[in-house]
Order: structure tokens, then sequence, then C-alpha cells
């Protein structure tokens, strides 16, 4: 592991806070935390002790250590808390303290109530009596710890370097246990938590800990040669997007309301670490064995989901199994709550966040993709340290029982944050011609009531820079293209897990009198304007009855599949097509739980309706660009925002199919009668 200090950076941190001991402390834990390797996602801890002057204008000793769940990569000086050290020292006198009691002290001690929560591990940096200490969950150090006889193993390897202690479960008992082991070394090893190494100067506590990881690394790297054996699978399997809807509609939890779903997101991993890992002939039990690290087990649980490897031809019978799967799955965790349960928990829900799939790799689930991906990051983290275990022996990983209590352990519980309450969480939209107009106005508006959203639209670059406002995914799509489209939502599941809602807006406006027009521009205009919703409305059927919870297909339609302008045929027709398209959607697939709607939207400007057109249609009924736009019954011109919103109000209907919403600002002769 290389070590990256830099004395020029170190210098530049401290000049940029007001206390040059906090400053050097943030760029040391960056360092740290910008490794993968070494801590992931809120995990692992740093700390300073220096001083710092009250309201009183008293000079006071104080601890600033990293606020829970903050990442190190990404921590500034902010997240560092300053507690008062005295208070917190002298709670080292005490032979027990409770959780509400150890948490209320931080609070008391704190120098600024605002200030972030401290970590729950806040009373080790403040027992031990080191200036600077930093604390990872090193992937190497784990799979060396990580064993039956990890204790012994460490000690081998890092000999009198640093004290290795028996595991303890965060809190008040793990103070005390690195204070009565702590002996002077350079560092503590907690085997199945990590490793706590310490410092006169940031500088020497980083520098240590890259030298230990480093020894770790090595030892593995020259000594783990034992071979983990293939399984045997299917000569051809199905795809990642074959797959993920089926997983996701097992995965989902029903809300309690009839036909309404509790939906997550899916992020698939396939790296050459996950690979050895799903496709080992004793995946089952090194899987089983414990997460590599307690805190992981409030984002992962405490197991994967073991589905078997599916093969292309045979997805009803990969169905089949994965729903048993599934059924054992939660029967088990509802189990493992019983054993461990003592009256005083509610149960969380029983879903996996993690689905291991022989031949193809490992999903993480989550609600929304951000924490779909952060499962995802931990299941990578687990494979790679597994595989490194088994290469010197069997991976032994923590301990029911010591993962219970972590999951139920109501610090860490409080790293999850206030629920989040964004009323498509865990939905995924997908919306056509998104890009501008209309689509980014929906897209939007999807993106901020929680959905995952991908952004189709011709433009593949407009497409990603359009979903990178909201953390979406762009891809080209030409719906008029059979390939694209099955590309397009093949990509959807392979990134999002499958889909719940479309919005089949992609439209282009051909015009003349239809007496006069050509077969060749009618036939275009029935391409983009019927055939392309149908294309989009097909694919998505598809993968929302694999997923069998259900769906929703909004379609704009436009006014004037109910009142034609004069000389508009050739965009009236398919127009009005695709409201009965939308009709015969709403009839056929009622039964699956898939709603149908539409939008009726009139004068709206956007990348159909341009300067030009609006120009044009203004001259064809003799009015003003002004009048053309407000010339509703409200006197007001309609945006795309007022689209997007009714387009998330059907969204949101969940006993609504088959309905037209006009928004149009109020046109008599477009409503519906």
């Amino acid at each position: 592991m290389k070590n990256l200090w830099s004395e020029n950076d170190a210098l530049s941190a401290e000049a940029i806070t007001d206390n040059a001991d906090l400053g050097v402390t943030v760029y040391a834990t960056n360092l740290l935390g910008g490794d993968k390797d070494l801590v992931l996602h809120g995990g692992g801890n740093t700390s300073v002790k220096t001083a710092l002057k009250d309201h009183l204008g008293r000079e006071t000793d104080v601890l600033f250590v990293k606020g829970s769940g903050r990442d190190m990569a990404t921590i500034d000086a902010g997240g560092f808390p300053a507690l008062r050290l005295d208070p917190l020292r002298e709670l080292s006198s005490l032979d027990s303290l409770s959780d509400a009691e150890m948490l209320n002290a931080f609070k008391t001690a704190m120098m600024d109530s605002s200030q972030p929560r401290a970590s729950v591990e806040t009373l080790v940096h403040a027992f031990l009596p080191y200036k600077f200490i930093h604390h990872t969950h090193a992937n190497a150090v784990l799979a060396l710890s990580n064993r039956k006889d990890g204790r012994e193993l460490c000690r081998q390897v890092f000999g009198d370097r640093i004290t290795v202690t028996p595991y303890v479960m965060s809190g008040f008992a793990l103070a005390k246990c690195v204070q009565e082991a702590d002996d002077g070394n350079e560092g503590i090893l907690i085997p199945r938590h990590g490793l706590f190494t310490f410092g006169d100067t940031a500088e020497q506590a980083y520098a240590r800990m890259i030298d230990l990881v480093t020894l770790a690394e090595e030892y593995l790297a020259r000594e783990g040669d034992r071979q983990v054996n293939v399984a045997s699978l299917p000569d051809t399997l199905a795809s990642v997007s074959d797959i993920s809807p089926i997983l996701r509609g097992l995965a989902a939890l029903p809300s309690g309301k009839e036909g309404d779903f509790q939906r997550f997101i899916l992020d698939f991993r396939n790296s050459d670490d996950v690979m050895a890992f799903v496709n080992g002939n004793n995946v089952q039990r090194y899987a089983n064995a414990g997460n590599v690290t307690p805190d992981h087990v409030i984002h992962i649980k405490p197991k994967p989901l073991i589905v078997d490897a599916p093969e292309a031809d045979d997805l009803d019978g990969f169905t089949k199994a994965a729903t048993d799967a599934m059924e054992a799955y939660e029967a088990d965790y509802r189990a493992y709550f019983e054993r461990h349960g003592d009256g005083s928990q509610t149960m969380l829900d029983a879903k996996p966040r993690v689905i291991v799939v022989p031949g193809l790799g490992l999903f993480g689930l989550g609600n929304t993709a951000l924490e779909a991906a952060r499962a995802a990051d931990l299941a990578e983290c687990t494979a790679r340290v597994v595989m490194q275990a088994e290469r010197l022996g069997d991976f032994q990983g923590t301990g029911e029982k010591d993962l219970f209590d972590i999951e139920y352990w109501t610090p860490e519980q409080t790293k999850l944050g206030m629920p989040n309450e964004a009323p498509l969480l865990g939905q995924v939209a997908v919306v056509t011609g998104a890009a501008s107009g209309i689509g980014l106005a929906t897209a939007r508006m999807f993106a901020a009531s929680g959905a995952a959203v991908a952004v189709l639209d011709l433009d593949k670059e407009q497409a990603q820079q359009a979903a990178a406002e909201f953390n979406g995914l762009g891809l080209a799509c030409d719906v008029t293209d059979d390939t694209a489209v099955k590309a397009a939502f093949d990509n959807v599941c392979r990134t999002f897990g499958g889909v719940d809602i479309v919005v089949s807006n992609a439209g282009a406006a051909w015009q003349g009198r239809i007496g006069d027009v050509s077969d060749e521009t009618l036939r275009k205009s029935f391409e983009l304007n019927f055939w392309g919703h149908q294309r989009i409305s097909q694919a998505a059927v598809n993968i929302m009855r694999a997923q069998g919870t259900g769906g929703c297909l909004l379609f704009n339609t436009s006014k004037q599949a109910l009142n034609p302008g004069k000389d508009f045929g050739p965009y009236g027709l398919p127009k009005a097509a695709t409201l009965f398209l939308m009709k015969q959607y709403a009839l056929d697939h009622g039964r699956d739980g898939i709603r149908a709607n539409a939008v009726n939207a009139d004068r709206i400007r956007s990348g159909l309706l341009t300067d030009d057109m609006i120009s044009s249609r203004s001259k064809a009924r003799e009015l003003s660009e002004k009048e053309y736009l407000s010339g509703n019954l409200l006197g007001r011109e309609v945006t795309a925002d007022d689209v997007a919103r009714a387009f998330l109000h059907l969204a949101l209907s969940p006993a609504t199919t088959a309905a037209t919403l006009t928004v149009d600002g109020g046109n008599i002769e477009a409503s519906l009668r």
C-alpha cells in the first residue's frame, strides 16, 4: 500500500482551519478514506487531542473526533465535533455505562451543540493517551483476522508492533478493553473490527497504518496459495437484464395497500473478486460465515441471498427456484431475530440487501441508487476480503449474535438517519425525449420525488448531461429502432434492476394539409408518434410483468388527439391512435396491475413547439404569438413544469387507469366529453 503523505499538502491543510491539529487530521482522514481497501461508507474514524478556548476564554483540552457516519473520504473540519476531554476520560473509572448514558455523555461534553454526533467509538479515542489516533477496516487486516486462528496469525505477521485483543462490540466495553490492552505499541488490532494506529503526529499515525496494512498485504500475497475451486455452471447463462426484474420483484415488500409495494433499486457488480466469490464451490459456506466486520450489517444484513445460476433457456425454472430461495431467506431471518431478540426490538424487514448469482455476479439493494451502490460496494469489499482469506484457509466472519447486537444497536441505527418519505422512493422511471422540454421537466420532477430516473433521448451527450443533474442514467435511444429500444431497457435493468414507470414522451411534429401530405410524411410521423410509443410500452410491460409488482405507463398524447388543428393532421392522427393505445394497455394489462394514462397538453414551449413552430401555428390560427400561447380559459401560458406535475399526479394515483388528464389552461374544444 502506497504512502501518499505530502508535507506540502499537510502544511496547507493546517493553515485552512483555525486549529492546525484539526486541519492536519482532516488531511490524514481524507487520505485514509480515499483508499477503498482501508475504509468504506462512513466506516472508520480518526481523532486528535488539542486545546480550544471555551466561551469564557478558558483554555480547554478537547478531543476532535470524526462525526458518526461521516465519510472519511470527503469529511471536512465541520464533520469533527469537539468534546471536552476531561469529562470523557473520567468515565474510564466506571465499571459499566449504558448506551443511553454514553450517548448523553457525548452530548454534554460537546463544545458546540450544533456540531454532528460524535462517533460511537469516541471513548476509545478518549481513553487512549495518544494525540493522533487513526482507525480503519483495512481489507488485508480483516482477511488475516477473520479466521479461527486469526489472533494468532495476526501476532505472527505483526509481531510486537501492535497489540491484538479479542473481539469486543463498539461502545464503552470496547473502550475499556482497548485501554487495558494498550502497552505503548504502534497500534491495536481488534479481530473482525479493524486496526487502530497511534502517533505523536498525524503523519506518524498515518504512516504506521500504511506500513502495517502493507505487511498484511505482503503476507497474503506470499502465503495465500490455496486453490479456491470453481462450481459447475450451466453452459449458457441468462443475462443480467433477464434476471434482474425477477429478483427485484421478489425483493419488493407489500406496503399494506392492495397492489402497492415498497420497491428496491438494484446495483449490479461483476468484478474479478466478485466473480471468484460467487463462482466458488463453497460459496454457501463462506457467504454465510458472517460479515467481514460487524458495522456492515446495518447496510447488507447478516448474510446475502444466494440463488441458482440462471440458465438462458429456463427463466421459469430460475423464477421458481429464486422464489423458494427468497422465502427460505425470509424465514431464516425471522428465526435469527427470534433467536437473539429480547422483546425490546422491532424486527426490521426480512428482505436481503445483497443477492449472489453464480455465473453472473451480485446485486446490492437499496431504497435509492446511492443506497444500492453502498450495499454493492460493501458486498464487493466482502468478496475481496473473503477470497483473500480463503486462499489461506477457511474464512470465519463475525458471529451471528455479535451481528444481531450491532444490527439492532441504537447508535448504529441512528447512522441511517430519518426514513426517506419521498413518494416515488425505490421506483425506477424511464422518460423518453427527456433531454429537454416536457421530458426534462418530468425527469427532474420524478427524481425530486425519489425515483431513480433513466433519461432517454436521441442525443446521448444531452441525455447524459440532463441525467447528471440528479444522479440519473442518460442513454441514447431512437424509439423508432427496435434494437435501440431493447438495448436501452436492458441497460436500465442492468443499472437499476427494472422499470416501474414509463413516460412515453418522445415525439416530433409534421405539418401539412391532409389531402396534400405525402405517404412518406405520414408514415414517418406514425413511426415516431405511434409506433415509438408502442415499442417503448411493450418493452416496459415485459419487464413489469417479470417483476410482478404492477407498473405505470404514461403517454404524452397532446391536445391534437381530441381537437385536431388546421393543417396538422400528420401529427394529430398518430396522437389520436396513441390515445387509444393507452386505453388498450389499460384494458389488456390491468390484470397485471399495470396502469395506463395520458396527458393531453397543448402549446408548451419545448423542442417540439419551437419558436418557429409557435410562429407557424399562430399564423394558422390568425393569432399573435402571445395570444396563441395564452389562448385558453385561464388566459396564461402553460409550462413544461405544469405538464410534469400532471404526469407525477398520475404516477401517484394507484386507482386511476385509462384516464386522460388535460393540461392546457382550459380549452373546451379539446376537453373530454
